[in-house]
């Protein structure tokens, strides 16, 4: 699968399906730091991933009014 990462931007090749877990331990990434995002529709922690997707992985931005 691709997979595209922001911060820095680059776009890593992964053979095989996994869960989302696992790619994200597999990257070093916490869970609660980045949205997966597959063929463009979100994907849940507990998603699997297969081997023709494109995925992005998006850093989750918060903030508000002070």
């Amino acid at each position: 699968m691709n997979v595209r990462l922001r911060n820095p931007s680059r776009t890593v090749q992964i053979q095989g399906g996994r869960s989302v877990a696992k790619l994200l331990n597999e990257l070093g990434l916490n869970r609660e730091t980045v949205l997966v995002i597959r063929n463009g529709t979100l994907v849940p922690g507990d998603g699997f991933l297969e081997d023709c997707d494109e995925v992005e992985l998006r850093p989750v931005i918060s903030g508000g009014a002070a």
